[in-house]
């Protein structure tokens, strides 16, 4: 393991604190990144993860909304929060000089939520418009059925803004009973990276963190069961909406490697099988591309194609076409060599930035995946080889594949699809 570019230690009260000092940049970027994400709630919670992550901004006990806001504003701070379906991460970027100023408010915000009954109310309203306006744009919409359908009945398998349903029933008990269960200081992980010392960021946070000192919050995995599914929402939409895919690789699994360069042949890319095959030669797409997610037992590799309706079923077979070609013929070491090249080109260049390197450790360190340097990384991509990609192809796409539509169709029109 490559551990000489940061350092980790561990607070009294069991907070886990990763930094990555890079003295030649003037800012520094820090999160705190909680293990609780849509996996984590019952059916009953479904969106208080991410729900949790909106009250942590409307006020503590010694700070409004407002005086939050401008308190980062006064600082020349960018900051936000978002929710995934593993974990919640709060962050800030600010100027070396006010490390301090941003981390305290961050710490108060994320210990200390004053979950106001009125605050709450008003908040679900901000969260099922939000959830409104997701349901009315289909191509954001159609990766959540996509999900719900390959991961039916498994806790991934839920959507992170939960249901309005769900999300009109919160209170201030569920809400309370949820962060007194998930808040806690074994689950949470600190992350920053920039121009401060590791030593300066655990002080911070044995100061102003203040989270019961507990231990992680143990989850249970499960391995999903893979079938060929379908689901289709007819609406009145001008394109067809189409995510196609099959289960995907764990986040710790040694192939994920194999499977970026992979994702960049199959469809990560302008000069890609797909975009090449759907878009410039048969000119059936705008968008289309494939993507993979990595969980901690399982993961997705995706699809995703906007195109006419009348054009549905045609895109639908060229992806299941292309895929069946990879995994019988395999890659050129010519096509090989273009995409290793871009996925480092691309790596190297997502992680020019302090929150970009802030969060890549944040992530790896709240999914405990390994934690590499830029150069191990490289050396990972540059040893993936014609035959791994093939194997690799083979083993995905001979999965059954379950293909989501939110179209002007009716299920029938596609079901022969995914047979």
């Amino acid at each position: 393991m490559g551990d000489a570019f940061y350092e980790r230690s561990t607070t009294a009260d069991g907070v886990e604190v990763f930094t990555e000092t890079i003295d030649a940049v003037r800012s520094v970027a820090v999160g705190l990144w909680v293990r609780v994400g849509s996996r984590d709630e019952a059916p009953h919670e479904a969106g208080m993860s991410h729900f949790m992550e909106h009250m942590a901004f409307k006020g503590t006990p010694t700070r409004t909304a407002q005086e939050i806001s401008a308190h980062f504003e006064r600082l020349g701070a960018e900051f936000n929060a978002f929710t995934s379906k593993e974990y919640t991460c709060f962050f800030a970027r600010v100027i070396d000089e006010r490390f301090d100023d941003a981390f305290e408010v961050l710490a108060d915000m994320v210990s200390n939520a004053s979950l106001a009954e009125d605050a709450i109310v008003s908040e679900r309203e901000v969260v099922l418009e939000e959830i409104a306006r997701h349901d009315d744009a289909p191509d954001d919409a159609v990766h959540d059925l996509f999900s719900a359908e390959l991961l039916k009945g498994h806790p991934l398998g839920e959507q992170v803004l939960g249901h309005r349903e769900t999300v009109g029933a919160f209170d201030r008990h569920m809400a309370t009973a949820f962060k007194q269960r998930h808040y806690i200081a074994g689950n949470v992980i600190v992350a920053a990276a920039g121009n401060v010392s590791h030593d300066r960021v655990v002080s911070a946070a044995e100061r102003w963190l203040q989270l019961p000192a507990k231990g992680t919050q143990q989850r249970t995995l499960a391995q999903p069961q893979p079938a060929s599914r379908l689901a289709v929402v007819t609406r009145d939409t001008e394109q067809a909406h189409i995510c196609w895919g099959v289960p995907g690789l764990a986040a710790r699994s040694e192939e994920r490697f194999v499977l970026a360069v992979l994702d960049g042949i199959f469809g990560g890319g302008m000069a890609s099988r797909l975009f090449q095959e759907i878009r410039e030669k048969r000119g059936l797409a705008y968008a289309v591309y494939s993507y993979h997610t990595l969980f901690l037992e399982t993961g997705e590799f995706v699809v995703y194609a906007g195109t006419r309706p009348e054009n549905a079923r045609e895109v639908v077979k060229i992806v299941t076409e292309e895929a069946a070609r990879l995994a019988a013929d395999g890659v050129s070491e010519d096509e090989l060599d273009r995409v290793r090249r871009h996925v480092k080109g691309q790596l190297v260049l997502s992680l020019e930035s302090t929150r970009s390197r802030m969060t890549r450790i944040g992530k790896s360190a709240v999914t405990d995946t390994e934690l590499l340097s830029i150069d191990e990384l490289i050396a990972k991509i540059d040893a993936v080889t014609a035959e791994d990609v093939h194997q690799l192809a083979r083993r995905l796409f001979e999965q059954p594949k379950t293909l989501a539509m939110i179209a002007p169709l009716q299920a029938d029109a596609v079901a022969d699809l995914v047979q």
